[in-house]
């Protein structure tokens, strides 16, 4: 009986060459590969190895070589048809029916492949022919020159809608293998079929054989309904079952390159050009579980690297709820969480290779980033809440599917949760030591009072409070700093500020991207002569998208204290008030660089000094929340009483 190579392809593919091996062979870890007892000659030294990057094993004893398939055939003695058989089973993969109309099918591929093959040609000739320059231009303000162009086969799509078709057809290509292999859009209301990629950058996405099956295509206009566009489903190409740039990874992992997952096609470039040749992204969509089953052959802990805003890192947790069912010992993800704001293309432009390596140095273990989303949203200041959460934890336990991860799993998270509530001895007014302190009680600590969590509590809130706001808890959780968007508020309702202190605002430091981004637009407003008068502003801002954001700033404005940062304010006032904020914001900004290297040294060594010092950086940027200027005469000019230090 023949069999498809699709097929053979598919079993290999889901049947790593440890798991058939191993439930023969006892089989050990060493390096990137595995070692054990030879099943063919007694032994005992081990000499029998098997590679899962290059799926094939290997005895030295006896020189018998080959892949999932040979070894069921020497140690069963099976005949290869029933091994195939045995082996689709166990992969779960329905026999095909061996007909006519199936050899035509793989026939049908064969040619697809040849006409998939044309087509990347012809769109590699197109980038770098004269109509090309469009599409060159783009590529070469994203840093990707002509050697990088060749080296992964981009090409441009023309804009004509019958380009790629008369190019194919002046070859003999026919248009229903076009139609086949998705370079066509056709359908029954579509009188002749056209181009499905025009006037886009090509990235040529081929499988795990490095035969191109794909394209996806980079809109180069503003106006286009989809900025990627990828091949359709075809008999080639299912895109949540490979992985772009796949091929070149697998062997680069083989080499020991780390295997990192990004989330585009450029990202992926950049990375691959900074040193990393095991970087892949997937093909448009989130994560699979087959995209998975390919990281985890290349690699047993591929690192995760998402963009740093709010839908990388949706992503992330996507990825890791995907992946916490099938985790096995040795076999987990690790989450680089990248700078807000950027993705991995800007992070390799601004830093280079470093830049990646401080990144992927901190990459944190799938535990970590479990842990942390689930403190973001957790409100424990009550025993039912607390009850809830543990319960949470046991519901997230459940689904891992391996019985010993799950143990460990268990333990780990129920002992973070027991260390977040455990006692903690605190001095009292007198010096003395007392115990005994939980979560929602408060020990003195220098005449005033704080709340205490098992060495977590921080000033000025309730437990809840402190997780919410600490990094460690919290993660990548993106808060808007209180005194960024009260800067940005008062400048909207006093543009002549920004005349003022345009080059001190240009260089300021802010956390936060959306209003670093509202600032551009402010700076840009003032260079155009539209920031002259406050409606003016308003309205520039409004066309520009910025009105909701700048509504998420009057809420963060309280009247009875933030007033100098409202309309109605004197200049004076606005003016004394204004430089003192600025003073306190880069005050601010010095001391979260300390806190993040605080809860840095607390989570790597949790000893008392550490905790000392968290606590101190974190009670002096609590101190400057709310500070109000205590300057003589403060408020004479808005017509309030004057305040002296």
């Amino acid at each position: 009986m023949r069999f498809p190579p699709s097929f053979l392809d598919e079993i290999r593919t889901r049947l790593p060459v440890s798991e058939v091996v191993g439930k023969r062979v006892q089989l050990k870890k060493q390096g990137r590969e595995w070692r054990g007892l030879s099943p063919f000659n007694p032994e005992k030294t081990p000499s029998f190895y098997v590679n899962d990057q290059k799926g094939f094993y290997h005895c030295f004893s006896s020189g018998k070589h080959g892949d999932q398939f040979d070894f069921l055939m020497e140690v069963d003695g099976l005949p290869f048809p029933e091994a195939v058989e045995r082996l689709a089973s166990m992969a779960g993969v329905p026999m095909p029916v061996q007909s006519r109309e199936e050899e035509k099918r793989e026939s049908r591929r064969k040619t697809l492949h040849e006409v998939m093959e044309l087509a990347a040609q012809y769109f590699e000739a197109a980038l770098q022919g004269r109509a090309g320059a469009k599409g060159r231009g783009y590529l070469a303000d994203r840093g990707l020159g002509p050697s990088v162009q060749g080296r992964f086969r981009l090409g441009y799509a023309l804009p004509e809608r019958f380009a790629l078709k008369e190019a194919l057809g002046a070859r003999g290509v026919p248009v229903e293998d076009m139609v086949e292999a998705g370079l066509l859009i056709s359908a029954e209301d579509i009188a002749i079929p056209y181009d499905r990629f025009r006037d886009r950058v090509i990235f040529p996405i081929t499988d795990l054989r490095g035969r191109v099956v794909a394209f996806g295509g980079r809109a180069l206009e503003k106006d286009v309904p989809a900025k990627y566009l990828n091949s359709p489903e075809t008999p080639l190409f299912h895109k949540g079952s490979l992985l772009y740039n796949g091929f070149n990874a697998r062997a680069a992992a083989h080499n020991g390159a780390p295997v990192i997952a990004a989330e585009g096609y450029v990202d992926v470039i950049a990375l691959v050009e900074a040193g990393f040749a095991g970087a892949v992204a997937p093909l448009g969509t989130a994560l699979t579980e087959e995209q998975l089953a390919l990281l985890w052959k290349m690699a047993p802990e591929p690192v995760l690297l998402f963009d740093g805003d709010k839908a990388g890192r949706r992503a992330a947790w996507r990825a890791m709820d995907l992946a916490l069912p099938h985790l096995k010992p040795g076999m987990s993800l690790s989450f680089g969480l990248l700078p807000e704001g950027q993705d991995p293309d800007d992070l390799v432009r601004a830093g280079g290779r470093e830049a990646v390596d401080a990144v992927l140095a901190q990459a944190r273990p799938l535990a970590d980033v479990l842990w942390a989303r689930e403190m973001e949203s957790a409100s424990v200041d009550t025993p039912e809440r607390r009850a809830a959460l543990e319960a949470r934890i046991g519901e997230i336990v459940r689904v891992i599917g391996d019985e010993t991860v799950r143990k460990h799993y268990r333990s780990e998270l129920l002992e973070r949760f027991r260390r977040l509530f455990a006692p903690v001895a605190v001095k009292g007014e007198g010096g003395r030591r007392s115990g005994g302190d939980y979560p929602g009680r408060y020990a003195g600590r220098g005449g005033g009072r704080r709340p205490v969590a098992g060495g977590r509590g921080l000033p000025g809130g309730g437990v809840g409070e402190t997780m919410r706001r600490s990094a460690l808890v919290r993660g990548t959780a993106a808060e808007m700093p209180r005194n960024e968007a009260l800067l940005l508020f008062a400048l909207i309702n006093h543009p002549w500020l920004i005349d003022q202190c345009a080059e001190e605002l240009a260089g300021l430091s802010l956390a936060n991207r959306e209003i670093a981004e509202l600032r551009r637009a402010l700076l840009d407003a003032h260079m155009e002569g539209d920031a002259e008068e406050p409606a003016r502003l308003e309205a520039r801002l409004e066309a520009q998208g910025f009105a909701p954001l700048v509504a998420r700033l009057a809420r963060l404005a309280v009247a009875r204290h933030d007033w100098p940062a409202f309309s109605d304010a004197g200049r004076v006032d606005v003016e004394l008030w204004w430089h003192q904020r600025l003073v306190l914001h880069r005050r601010g900004h010095a001391l979260s660089k300390e806190l993040k290297e605080a809860e840095k040294r607390l989570a790597e060594e949790p000893t008392e000094m550490n905790w000392a010092r968290f606590l101190d950086v974190q009670s002096q940027l609590a101190a400057l929340d709310g500070t109000e200027a205590l300057v003589e005469g403060f408020g004479a000019a808005s017509g309030r009483p004057a305040r002296t230090m």
